[in-house]
């Protein structure tokens, strides 16, 4: 789609949303030639309208907008963009410009993740996660066989608060068994990524 840059004295308003999270990060203005300099570096840059020239996200913090997606609106006069931050986007330190935290809830899952293979190379005395790993991996699939049972009984059953609190319990041994083979929820992702391409 040909964008109308003509409706704004050359700028067009491109909306920053993280393309993980989707959460809206910031709105700032493009025009062409800030367009173009982002296409080509990877790094979202605008149009100053106070300095009047052209600045990449940053630059001075360090706290890059990682280009993902452009995607025009209907009208071909407003951009979104979809982006990795760096860190935090907002000049106050604040993760956006509107004051929200820039997490969602799946986030933990690779918080997690990373916990558990803190355990599997530490091995601290006391944690669960040790245990399992010091069983083996018998172990570790007898206990995601359990809980995937106990999902299906509550499912059936419709006890909704314990299938939570299940579903929990296998996501966890899931992640485990998933470290006991040097694998990652990333690996499961780019299987679904493959089948639904």
């Amino acid at each position: 789609m040909k964008l109308n840059f003509s409706k704004n004295n050359g700028l067009i308003p491109a909306i920053v949303q993280d393309a993980n999270t989707g959460r809206v990060l910031m709105l700032a203005y493009m025009n062409d030639e800030a367009l173009q300099k982002t296409k080509e570096s990877g790094l979202v840059t605008f149009f100053s309208r106070s300095r009047q020239k052209l600045w990449t996200k940053g630059e001075t913090s360090g706290n890059y907008l990682k280009l993902r997606e452009i995607l025009p609106d209907c009208d071909g006069d407003t951009l979104l963009i979809k982006a990795v931050p760096t860190g935090p986007v907002c000049h106050t330190g604040s993760d956006t410009c509107f004051f929200e935290e820039n997490q969602s809830s799946i986030d933990f899952l690779n918080q997690l993740e990373a916990l558990i293979e803190s355990r599997k190379k530490e091995l601290p005395e006391g944690s669960y996660t040790t245990h399992l790993f010091k069983k083996g991996i018998k172990k570790i699939a007898q206990k995601v066989g359990e809980e995937a049972t106990e999902v299906v009984i509550d499912a059936v059953t419709n006890n909704k608060e314990r299938l939570l609190q299940e579903t929990a319990d296998l996501m966890y041994h899931l992640l485990v068994l998933l470290k006991a083979h040097d694998l990652s929820l990333g690996d499961v992702a780019q299987v679904l990524e493959k089948r639904h391409g």
